[in-house]
């Protein structure tokens, strides 16, 4: 634990920044799975969805819903609202 978790009285799991969202129904399930999908570029750590190895993106491309190039030459953010 360091000590600005302390601090803040944090556990490990959590972000600061995290809030609940309850998912309210097909479209704002899917724009949230976009985002996390996303993310791994967004943050700079692959160049496309299809390259970080730990996500749920494989799983959803062999079941047809995403093709595996999904997300190549996408500019963040993606026009979508994902707080309340």
């Amino acid at each position: 634990m360091t000590d600005s978790k302390e601090r803040h009285h944090e556990n490990t799991i959590w972000q600061r920044r995290f809030w609940e969202h309850q998912i309210r129904g097909d479209e704002d399930f899917h724009r949230h799975l976009n985002y996390i999908h996303y993310n791994p570029v967004k943050h700079g750590l692959v160049a496309n969805p299809i390259d970080w190895p730990y996500s749920t993106f494989h799983r959803y491309v062999k079941q047809g819903l995403y093709p595996s190039n999904w997300g190549e030459n996408l500019s963040f953010p993606l026009n979508i609202s994902y707080g309340e």
